[in-house]
């Protein structure tokens, strides 16, 4: 891996106009440092009366999947045109990124129940682990794959995967609360699962060494399409109340409106 570390000028020359090599590592693991700390949100589920996590759970949820479509849409497919790919191309990336994560949910039940109860996810607390580490690993991927384009872009898109991290580490949490984990080992392999999407960075990182990681972007994009679509959508859909549903939708639009707002926003 060391290897891969050692890039020529005509390396740091395709990584765009934000620098070179060292610069552009230092943004992929701080950027999965920070992701990795994320998991520690999920303290709040011991600070929080249950009603009030219940009530601030799905408006968070409604936000996150407004922010990843949002950056799916705005950023990285507008991104992966810009480089100057065959559109059916980069489009079959999207289509084989949402469809991966289809399969990946079908068979390790990763689904995150964004809920204070056991009944979401009933006791397969390290298979949930597991799946969760695997997502985070390829949201380190996408992201890190994000910022070898362009800086700014691996900003935005690391913008919207911690629009959705947040509230799938306080419904993990809670729920291995629930299923009988103490809060101390509850946290420590909440962590441990979120490091993987670090060593994810690092692992796109050494590999755009070798290989053209420009199809990470377009699959990417279609990793957040999956996850805002068929995770987090019908969690927010079908409430009883219109005054909440009403909520839901205006939190969806706000993230929508984030990043098309960070999108029109000129770059420096």
């Amino acid at each position: 891996v060391l290897s891969c570390f050692r890039g020529g000028r005509s390396r740091a020359k395709r990584l765009g106009p934000h620098g070179g090599t060292v610069s552009v590592l230092a943004w992929i693991l701080a950027s999965g440092l920070a992701m990795s700390a994320v998991a520690f949100v999920g303290a709040l589920a011991l600070l929080l009366p249950k009603r009030w996590l219940d009530e601030l759970m799905l408006p968070l949820v409604a936000l996150a999947a407004g922010s990843l479509l949002g950056g799916a849409f705005f950023h990285m497919i507008p991104g992966a045109f810009r480089a100057g790919r065959d559109p059916l191309a980069l489009l079959a990336w999207v289509a084989a990124g949402f469809s991966l994560f289809l399969l990946l949910e079908q068979y390790l039940h990763w689904h995150h129940c964004h809920r204070a109860s056991a009944s979401c996810r009933e006791p397969m607390s390290y298979l949930i682990l597991i799946g969760d580490g695997l997502h985070n690993f390829l949201g380190g991927l996408a992201v890190a794959g994000a910022f070898l384009a362009d800086v700014r872009l691996g900003v935005t898109t690391w913008l919207a995967a911690v629009a959705h991290e947040v509230p799938q580490e306080l419904g993990d949490f809670a729920v291995l609360l629930h299923a009988g984990w103490s809060r101390k080992r509850a946290l420590i392999f909440n962590f441990l699962s979120a490091l993987t999407f670090l060593v994810g960075g690092i692992v796109a990182y050494a590999a755009s060494f070798r290989i053209d990681v420009g199809f990470l972007l377009p699959f990417a994009a279609g990793n957040f399409l999956y996850i805002a679509a068929s995770d987090l959508v019908p969690e927010v859909n079908r409430h009883h109340d219109p005054w909440r549903n009403a909520l839901h939708f205006l939190c969806f639009l706000a993230g929508v409106a984030l990043l098309y707002a960070l999108a029109a926003v000129p770059a420096a």
